[in-house]
């Protein structure tokens, strides 16, 4: 189970019906090498969960896991009480996940409209709702634009607008902060709060940067060598704590 470094009065978030997304004892590997370790990891409706980490400690690699581009090697993942563990992406997102990959990983060459479009395919709908370009005024007066001639905060907009055409449960961002500029950063935390509030979804977060996970999230989980080894609700966080699990 759980390990954590957590002051004693902050208990591990406990399994329960009420978990939107569950991930009990997950283990993956890349050919032979085990990456993640039994990862225990369980989200409450509308929480916002930073997992933190070095470069090369599994974030990325536990994100991949829930998408089923990396395979399970033993444990489950559950979504909204629906086992996705021998699913593929596609039927995973069908469920309820959805996935803003590391570098964002848009379409360049199509225009900001029709990478939004890619997202619409598991709703059975062709037109993007409203609601995303009001969240995201600035994709709609770009949305003829190519989404290579965006900024890189703009891009990251983009991939957060297509992943929510999906109509997600549960919205996973990988090092969403990485190569955009703090006042942008700043901007999407503000951003990623008015998702959760509005459409009520849950959300998780891969992050190195504290300030931004301290701003974002309900819940604080570091990761090291593929074992969640710290969790901390924010209020009760112990900044430097955390930030020597951070520290090369």
């Amino acid at each position: 189970m759980l390990q954590t470094s957590a002051s004693p009065h902050v208990p591990p978030v406990v399994p329960g019906t009420q978990a939107i997304l569950s991930i009990s004892d997950l283990h993956s590997a890349y050919g032979q090498s085990e990456v993640l370790h039994g990862i225990d990891l369980y989200v409450a409706p509308g929480e916002i969960v930073a997992v933190m980490g070095r470069n090369g400690m599994g974030k990325s690699t536990l994100m991949k896991t829930l998408m089923g581009i990396v395979p399970t090697k033993s444990g489950t993942i559950t979504v909204d009480g629906t086992d996705v563990t021998a699913l593929k992406s596609h039927a995973r997102v069908a469920k309820g996940l959805a996935y803003v990959p590391q570098g964002r990983m848009i379409f360049s060459t199509m225009t900001v409209q029709e990478n939004i479009e890619t997202g619409l395919t598991v709703t059975g709908s062709r037109k993007v709702p409203q609601d995303l370009y009001t969240m995201f005024p600035v994709l709609l007066e770009m949305k003829g634009r190519r989404g290579g001639n965006l900024s890189g905060g703009q891009q990251q907009q983009l991939a957060i607008a297509r992943a929510l055409a999906s109509n997600p449960k549960v919205l996973l961002l990988d090092e969403p902060t990485e190569g955009i500029q703090p006042s942008i950063i700043r901007e999407m935390g503000r951003t990623l709060k008015k998702i959760r509030d509005e459409r009520g979804l849950s959300i998780v977060v891969s992050e190195q940067v504290l300030s931004f996970a301290m701003d974002v999230a309900d819940r604080v989980l570091v990761i090291e060598n593929g074992s969640i080894v710290h969790e901390s609700l924010r209020a009760d966080i112990d900044e430097a704590q955390v930030a020597r699990f951070l520290s090369v």
